[in-house]
């Protein structure tokens, strides 16, 4: 099948591909390729949540969120969690439990979002930001946390998957 890279950025890339469609049609399909993401619910010893209150400026506001990142090519994901932990909350995690993972954009993203809980968490270092990120790290209550879900004071998705499923499995 031909594939066109229309655009790079970083590890990301806009590809267009002519593809067969299990009906046997054909069209030509646009997909953003991306390397995958870590999404991390950090719990304290405490039971609080390390959130980050993160300027996107795509939407042009501030989200609070969990911390997350883009896997490095080549990069395991819980490496990747381990990592980006770290350089966003300043914490490292002395446990890291996988809950498996989400598809966050499959009409038009092949990205795989790896789910993670951190626990006995450990002061590392200061928070390292890329340049394009502005992050205050935020600690909450799990019952404020929720609250934040249902007041729409949340609306970052792969906080809420996280979430739901650190606590249909019984984790939380």
């Amino acid at each position: 099948m031909a594939q066109r890279t229309i655009h790079q950025w970083k590890s990301i890339a806009l590809v267009e591909e002519d593809i067969e469609l299990p009906n046997q049609k054909n069209i030509t399909h646009t997909t953003i390729k991306h390397p995958g993401a870590a999404v991390i619910l950090p719990i304290t010893e405490s039971g609080d949540i390390l959130l980050l209150n993160q300027y996107r400026p795509s939407l042009k506001k501030w989200l609070l969120e969990l911390p997350a990142g883009t896997m490095e090519l080549g990069e395991d994901a819980e490496k990747c969690a381990h990592r980006e932990l770290i350089e966003e909350t300043g914490f490292e995690a002395g446990s890291m439990i996988s809950l498996g993972q989400v598809t966050p954009l499959a009409g038009f993203c092949d990205e795989i979002q790896h789910l993670y809980i951190a626990k006995s968490l450990k002061p590392n270092r200061s928070l390292e930001c890329d340049d394009d990120e502005v992050i205050e790290l935020v600690t909450m209550s799990l019952t404020e946390l929720q609250q934040k879900i249902i007041d729409g004071g949340i609306t970052d998705a792969k906080t809420i998957a996280c979430l739901s499923k650190a606590t249909l499995c019984g984790y939380i």
